[in-house]
């Protein structure tokens, strides 16, 4: 009723109207009078206001405080995540809140699927193909800076829904029956039913409108509410440490490198996750370790399936300098994808340059053997938008990390495997795994590429040496070795993982201005791009380089192998070398690689610029217990390599 919307608190109702007394912005009062008609004031008796009207005006408010006080999204995957507690309105990263509440309804889906898996394989020997694929490749799309667009997770969650089908039709075939006890919803699942069950209702199927309208009961904030925030953070641990290593099996897959007990592991992960034992810290914790277990043996996996397929990388120096004609970029990790473009522009006069964490690609024998892989352009992928919109050919992303594109470029960019782009072009795989870069290939044909004026202009740039990996780095190990017992090498630092854009990265960046000439420094990931262009010359005495970069950031098992290799010669462990660790992290492979870390008892790791969101204090507090965690001093570099020189 009229009424109803004219009455409210502070108003008084003098016979037709109603007036409000208040200040305007001048600080003057004034009176507002609303004339109400004679046929609304019949309506009006004192006997309704207080038993209907007040009644539903206070629901009415009580429905508009929730509604304002209601976030649009939960997101805190990330290390750039909004003052470091959640990006609550629209991700920084650029993800819409219907594209977050899409992946944690796929998150969700995953693991009733995952779930399905394990009591599939454990009870009745089922092993899917399928869904093991499925499952690393859904959870790697959900990785931050991936993939934005969201009609691909709508295809995502219902491929899973219909895998489910297919594995619950397998079991049936066989008569094995899920136990009611797995199906239990579990209180953090509320308002939902338990994952199993939700997979299984065929009536939740539908289309983005009905997905979203779901997704937004199985966002991290409702759990929040239910465990606490350490547990529900700690969860999150697990997750997030899951969505780095399945990205990083997904990518060995690719190569033809595949492990029974990955797949095992990562779906019995996902089935902890839904069950009563995940509502203790510790037993949270211990299958937080138990995913760095795991995630060794994926890198691992996927360092033999690189030089398996092209050879171990070799130190080889890179030119930062374009040459004339026409050009393609590719950034992200995949060298598979490195590989077929290579292959299908053979000839073309197309000269393919690297963006980003496909830099070590260069190092390897296997690529580096195409004349036409040109160079490196570019820096971290948080400068694409520069770097993109500068760049003169078509652009191919093969994995993160990967941004909304700005028109400058928007036509010249196309997305491979699980990323993906609202309104870009995707490039899918066909049955046998080939992809088709035609239209890659023919944009950069169309575009005018780099010409001798352009190359003329611009300022040159020094060459940058890659291809440190394990193997070549212990080829020199005896020369290694004596430096350290006759004190000519007197520290090594480990300085890697994720770039970003805020500047208290610049950290890492005015760290290596105190590391002493006496001193090496292994980088790994895109955190090489704070320094990757200087000169630190040669340790004093010796004809070692003091910079070596090993890779990408899954190369940090090529670090591990070192310092595995290092240890047994000194007859000691890793946390006895002169060898400090200070890690930068940004999204959610940095989580596998750092529960790697842990889980092989590596102490003393630093880890910045700043700690994870999803990690409440007393989180923190127990690994900084256990392990010395500590979190890298951005304010005083210089104190922290005082500290770090003395293996502090």
């Amino acid at each position: 009723m009229m009424s109803r919307g004219l009455v409210s608190s502070g108003s008084a109702v003098r016979g037709g109207v109603a007036s409000t007394s208040g200040r305007s912005s001048s600080g003057l009062a004034r009176s507002i009078p609303v004339r109400v008609s004679t046929r609304v004031q019949a309506h009006m008796s004192t006997t309704e206001l207080p038993s209907r009207d007040l009644t539903s005006i206070k629901q009415r408010m009580a429905a508009t405080e929730a509604a304002l006080n209601h976030d649009k999204m939960m997101c805190y995957q990330c290390e750039q995540t909004k003052n470091n507690t959640g990006c609550t309105e629209i991700g920084i990263c650029g993800k819409t809140p219907e594209v977050s509440a899409l992946q944690d309804l796929l998150i969700y889906s995953v693991k009733g699927l995952g779930s399905l898996a394990h009591i599939a394989r454990t009870s009745a020997g089922i092993e899917d193909a399928e869904v093991n694929t499925f499952v690393n490749g859904a959870i790697f799309s959900t990785l931050t800076n991936v993939n934005f667009a969201d009609d691909r997770f709508v295809e995502f969650v219902t491929e899973s829904r219909h895998l489910h089908a297919k594995l619950a039709a397998q079991l049936a075939a066989k008569g094995v029956q899920v136990p009611a006890s797995e199906t239990a919803a579990q209180p953090w699942h509320a308002p939902m039913p338990h994952p199993l069950v939700w997979n299984s209702q065929p009536a939740a199927l539908g289309g983005v409108g009905a997905m979203l309208e779901v997704a937004e009961q199985t966002g991290i904030a409702a759990r929040q509410k239910t465990l606490g925030l350490t547990l529900a953070g700690l969860q999150e641990l697990l997750m997030y440490g899951l969505k780095g290593l399945c990205a990083y099996a997904h990518h060995a897959e690719a190569l033809g490198h595949r492990d029974p007990k990955v797949y095992a592991d990562v779906q019995e992960l996902l089935h902890f996750l839904s069950t009563p034992a995940a509502a203790d810290v510790g037993a949270v914790l211990d299958h937080c370790f138990q995913a760095g277990a795991t995630n060794f043996r994926v890198m691992e996996m996927l360092s033999n399936a690189h030089s398996s397929t092209f050879g171990h990388p070799v130190p080889t120096p890179v030119s930062l300098n374009p040459i004339p004609g026409k050009a393609i970029l590719v950034t992200g990790h995949d060298m598979h994808d490195m590989h077929m473009l290579l292959e299908q522009t053979a000839g073309m006069g197309i000269n393919v340059y690297t963006h980003g964490e496909m830099l070590p690609a260069h190092g390897y024998p296997g690529l580096k053997k195409y004349p036409h892989l040109a160079g490196h352009f570019g820096g971290a992928w948080y400068r694409q938008k520069i770097d993109f919109a500068a760049f003169p050919g078509s652009i191919a992303v093969t994995t993160n990390c990967v941004l909304d594109p700005l028109t400058a470029y928007k036509g010249n960019i196309y997305t491979i495997n699980e990323t993906g782009l609202s309104g870009i072009p995707h490039i899918k795989a066909d049955a046998t795994g080939h992809k088709d870069f035609t239209p890659i290939i023919k944009r950069a044909l169309e575009l005018p590429g780099f010409t001798e004026a352009d190359c003329a202009a611009r300022e040159q740039k020094k060459d940058v040496t890659v291809g440190f990996g394990h193997n070549a780095v212990l080829s020199v190990a005896p020369q290694v070795i004596d430096a350290i017992q006759t004190g000519k090498l007197e520290h090594i630092f480990l300085v890697g993982g994720c770039d970003g854009s805020e500047p208290q990265r610049k950290y890492y960046s005015k760290l290596y201005q105190f590391m002493p000439t006496n001193t090496m420094v292994l980088t790994l990931g895109c955190g090489k791009f704070r320094i990757f262009d200087q000169d630190f010359g040669t340790l004093p005495g010796t004809d070692l380089p003091r910079l070596l970069d090993m890779g990408q950031c899954n190369d940090a098992y090529s670090a591990l192998v070192v310092a595995t290799e290092l240890a047994k010669v000194f007859k000691t462990d890793v946390n006895s070398l002169p060898l400090s660790l200070d890690l930068s992290w940004f999204e959610q492979k940095a989580v596998a690689v750092l529960l790697t870390l842990l889980h092989l008892g590596v102490r003393n790791i630093r880890l910045g610029p700043r700690l994870p969101a999803f990690l409440t204090p007393e989180a923190v507090g127990v690994l900084v217990d256990k392990f010395n965690l500590l979190p890298a001093n951005v304010v005083d570099p210089e104190a922290d390599m005082k500290m770090m020189m003395e293996c502090k």
